[in-house]
C-alpha cells in the first residue's frame, strides 16, 4: 500500500512542497491540503498503518521524523522541534506515541 492508494498524487506533492522550510509544518494544514480531513475513518486508519513503519501499532517518535518521507520519498525529515510539537498535539495518554485513535482524533481535529 502507499498514499496514492488514498490520497491524491498531485495534492500530497502540493502538501509536501508547502513545508519544504525547517520548522514550517503545520500538521493541521498538512491534513487538510493532503485530503486526508476528508476521508473516511477507514482510510485515515489505512494512512496510519502506512505511517507505523515498523508495524507496532503506534507511530513512535522515530517514524514522527520520517512523517513526510512516507508520502513523498523525496521530502524532508521533520525537525526535532516539528516532531516534538506532533507528538504532543497527538499523544492523548501521555505515552510517547501515537495510537491509531489518537491520530483519528489528530486528523478529525485538523
Amino acid at each position: 500500500m502507499s498514499m496514492t492508494d488514498f490520497l491524491n498524487a498531485e495534492d500530497i506533492t502540493k502538501a509536501v512542497g508547502a513545508f519544504t522550510a525547517v520548522d514550517s509544518f503545520d500538521h493541521k494544514k498538512f491534513f487538510q491540503m493532503v485530503g486526508l480531513k476528508k476521508k473516511s475513518p477507514d482510510d485515515v486508519k489505512k494512512v496510519f498503518h502506512i505511517l507505523d513503519k515498523d508495524e507496532s501499532g503506534f507511530i513512535e517518535e522515530e517514524e514522527l521524523g520520517s512523517f513526510l518521507k512516507a508520502f513523498s520519498p523525496d521530502a524532508r525529515d521533520l525537525s526535532a522541534k516539528e516532531v516534538k510539537t506532533l507528538l504532543a498535539a497527538g499523544d492523548k495518554d501521555g505515552d510517547d506515541k501515537i495510537g491509531v485513535d489518537e491520530f483519528s482524533a489528530l486528523v478529525a481535529e485538523s
